[in-house]
């Protein structure tokens, strides 16, 4: 009776904790570049921070990182134009792969399936895959994300969560589709790439978590259309990513539309995925917000009456991202993108290497922009001094709020309570980093 009672406790705290577990982090795919440049980081007491991954992860709390991989990255944008930024190859994805993991953090990589961006207007197939027909096609998607996942697998960087396509919801490849009914969308040749892609990560990394990225995210009609599609068509996969810019996407609370007409929000739209897809997760795998230059063009929403263009308005987007979306029992993550912005790099000779790090700012970061010998200061809206902890004044620090209470805590080891769970004779065990370890933090030899 003893033995039968501490097997249901140890079922019920590994059941508490696969359910209560949480993603907080960014798409840090530049960092590397940075690094090449001699750009340095500091944090909110003005120290010069040694390594931005694990001081994203000993001081903010932040416990997963995702990475952009392109099939052949020849260095340009989607007209040509020159982008040192989209330079995200194997070679480069399996180094940065490796340092996330060993700084004891989930690895979520994402497939662009292309030489260049895919977006919601860039649906772009790779050079190499040009003109192939539907089913080759979609042998190619298989093979490629095989290799890759291999590569990685055989490194020591295996992913832990996958995106199968960035911002895919209008197509992928070249082959196009709309969310919404109409004869120009070819779904059949569609979702054979998904499901080559998906049916790939399940093999070579079957403790993955898949995700199929979209980037309409309060548009609560497109969304129902476009994941029923994919439910229906047999796409096998875990959970819904979306992107979520107020710029583009719009507001995020009933509060703040409250007024405006028939304005949407994400909360809302999030809580109907709930209700449409009950099965399937919700992670914000890219969120940022301006803290200067209001965007200039392609601006869908003027969101400054909420957040103003500045450091504190980031702050306060950031914060009122985690306190709308941490009741919500369907989102498990949320991602900020390229947060370790810091303008074109640092090189002594600078004046004649600009652009080495990004073909133009986006404003979105979280340090400054300008050029810095010494490390670029972070943003933040006061001091830790009268009361102030660091989460009350910089953004990346409050992020960490979004996880449950009981993983707020420092992440300083591998085997906190972040990796694989799994129960074996009664008890509890973590997989992280290639090594095992009990619910204590103790490692744990293999037998």
């Amino acid at each position: 009776m003893k033995r039968h009672f501490l097997l249901a406790l140890c079922a019920c705290a590994f059941l508490s904790i696969t359910r209560a577990e949480k993603y907080v982090g960014g798409d840090i795919s530049a960092l590397p570049l940075y690094e090449q440049h001699n750009s340095a980081y500091k944090d909110v007491n003005n120290k010069k921070i040694n390594d931005l991954i694990t001081w994203f992860v000993s001081d903010c709390g932040w416990n997963t990182f995702r990475v952009r991989i392109f099939v052949n990255p020849g260095k340009k944008d989607q007209d040509g134009a020159a982008n040192p930024s989209v330079c995200q190859d194997l070679a480069y994805v399996t180094a940065l792969g490796k340092r996330i993991k060993q700084a004891g953090a989930y690895f979520m990589l994402d497939f662009h399936y292309s030489d260049t961006w895919v977006d919601a207007t860039h649906i772009q197939a790779p050079a190499a895959w040009k003109g192939k027909d539907d089913k080759t096609m979609a042998d190619s998607v298989a093979a490629y994300t095989t290799r890759v996942l291999s590569a990685l697998n055989e490194a020591g960087a295996t992913p832990d969560l996958v995106q199968v396509g960035n911002e895919i919801m209008y197509g992928l490849c070249d082959i196009k589709v709309k969310p919404y009914d109409d004869a120009s969308s070819n779904w059949d040749g569609y979702l054979g790439l998904l499901k080559a892609g998906c049916n790939a990560v399940r093999e070579q990394c079957p403790d993955a978590q898949i995700i199929i990225h979209t980037d309409r995210p309060n548009n609560r009609q497109y969304n129902y259309y476009y994941y029923n599609r994919l439910v229906q068509g047999g796409v096998d996969f875990d959970i819904i990513g979306l992107s979520y810019y107020p710029f583009w996407h719009g507001y995020l609370t009933l509060e703040q539309v409250t007024g405006k007409g028939n304005a949407d929000y994400l909360v809302n739209a999030i809580n109907t995925l709930k209700s449409q897809f009950p099965d399937k997760r919700v992670h914000i795998v890219e969120c940022a917000y301006n803290f200067q230059y209001w965007p200039s063009k392609g601006v869908n929403t003027d969101t400054r009456d909420i957040w103003t263009c500045d450091v504190a308005g980031q702050y306060q987007f950031v914060k009122d991202l985690v306190d709308a979306l941490k009741p919500l029992e369907n989102v498990d993550g949320i991602s900020y993108w390229f947060p370790e912005e810091a303008g074109n790099g640092d090189d002594t000779n600078w004046n004649t290497s600009k652009g080495t790090v990004i073909a133009s700012w986006q404003n979105r970061g979280f340090w400054d922009e300008n050029i810095s010998q010494t490390g670029h200061n972070i943003n933040k809206t006061g001091t830790v001094t009268a009361g102030k902890t660091a989460a009350d004044v910089c953004a990346p620090y409050y992020m960490k709020n979004f996880l449950p209470a009981s993983t707020t805590g420092l992440y300083s080891t591998p085997a906190d309570t972040q990796g694989e769970k799994m129960l074996r004779d009664g008890q509890l065990l973590i997989r992280r980093g290639g090594r095992l370890y009990n619910a204590t933090g103790a490692q744990i030899t293999e037998k």
